[in-house]
């Protein structure tokens, strides 16, 4: 009993854990990422007409449509220098307040009194030595000019540059703190965008259904735009998640069959101990289908029993973990400092069944030996 329990408290505990990474990581995704993302179907640029964006932002459901460019850039601040994510945003950016609980340095602006300013990465901030307080070092970024037929990295000519004030720094995670976030138009002159966008992105009201306004802009735009979820924007990430609970539970389930089979040769030591009880059973009018049900119905109880404690003692160390935050990630300046959990009622469910029918199922061999 105690095998099997310990076996069902680790597949609910390590399950939950992955419910929690997968539900940290779409929480990180909201304070980024937008509800929809309209792209184009084929190449990085798209272009949009006014009367389009009219009715794109007059669907109902839809709060905001935010209009982005987005591109890989040469950043440079003092001494230092690396490639960074630069994103173009319109002033509903800010409307949206996406960011503003990750904000560590300054504040989430993208202009001020008519100068524009710069969001910037923690991880950018760390690269390039950023100092949000250093009025008199700007954040120069470079990007090669698309006019010229040849590029000479040595030619200061054969690039676009820019100078922007940072104006705040926020932390997310590692993959969302390598981008520098500025206004629209300052992105659109540095990357020779023109009247072109990477991408529109789109907020929703706080009960609108994704599923039904993406079909509705879909048909809206036709087949040169690709709308895709918050959840399809990061399919490769929670896809991993999902394997690797997966093929975790798979492990997990294979250590429970290894109690299953010590209840396999416990039950069958018990049919050749009571070997002389079965004779009287049978001597007394029992038949074999009543001496089965006995050694099935001991490791029913097994089985039960053991399901029962693991699932009890699988609540009480996550409802641990998700009060005192027991373990903790053992990494610093992580995004939380111990491990996520998050307990759902079909992974206790899926449990239950499964340990339930392995260890009731090796008990039909045993079983049927001692009604023979």
């Amino acid at each position: 009993m105690l095998g099997v329990g310990v076996g069902t408290m680790a597949l609910v505990v390590v399950m939950s854990v992955f419910n929690g990474m997968e539900e940290l990581n779409r929480q990180l995704f909201r304070s980024f990422d937008p509800d929809l993302k309209i792209t184009p179907a084929t190449g990085k640029r798209l272009v949009i007409s006014v009367d389009m964006l009219a009715k794109l932002k007059a669907t109902e459901g839809i709060k905001y449509v935010t209009q982005t460019i987005e591109d890989n850039a040469l950043a440079r601040y003092g001494d230092r220098q690396a490639v960074v994510k630069l994103k173009g945003a319109d002033d509903t950016f800010e409307q949206r307040h996406q960011l503003d609980t990750a904000m560590i340095e300054g504040q989430l602006m993208l202009s001020q009194e008519g100068e524009p300013k710069a969001v910037v990465g923690s991880n950018v901030q760390q690269t390039l030595g950023i100092s949000t307080n250093d009025m008199f070092t700007p954040l120069e970024l470079w990007y090669p000019r698309t006019d010229t037929k040849t590029l000479n990295l040595t030619n200061p000519e054969a690039f676009n540059q820019q100078v922007i004030r940072v104006g705040g720094v926020y932390m997310l995670e590692l993959r969302f703190d390598d981008y520098i976030i500025v206004p629209l138009d300052f992105a659109a002159q540095l990357l020779g965008y023109q009247s072109q966008l990477s991408a529109l992105e789109v907020q929703l009201q706080p009960d609108a259904n994704p599923e039904a306004i993406k079909s509705k802009i879909g048909a809206m735009l036709g087949e040169k735009f690709v709308v895709r979820t918050r959840d399809e924007q990061n399919a490769d990430l929670l896809r991993a998640i999902r394997l690797e609970k997966l093929f975790v539970t798979v492990t997990l389930g294979l250590i429970i069959l290894v109690a299953a089979v010590n209840i396999f040769f416990s039950l069958s030591m018990l049919v050749i101990e009571k070997k002389k009880d079965l004779q009287m059973l049978f001597a007394m009018g029992a038949t074999a289908t009543l001496v089965k049900r006995i050694f099935l119905f001991e490791g029913a109880i097994v089985a039960f029993t053991g399901a029962i404690l693991g699932l009890f003692l699988g609540v009480g160390v996550c409802w641990l973990q998700q009060t005192y935050g027991l373990i903790s990630m053992g990494v610093s300046n992580a995004v939380v400092d111990a491990y996520p959990v998050k307990m759902e009622a079909q992974d206790f469910l899926v449990t239950a069944l499964l340990v339930i029918t392995v260890t009731v199922a090796v008990s039909y061999l045993p079983a049927d030996k001692a009604a023979k």
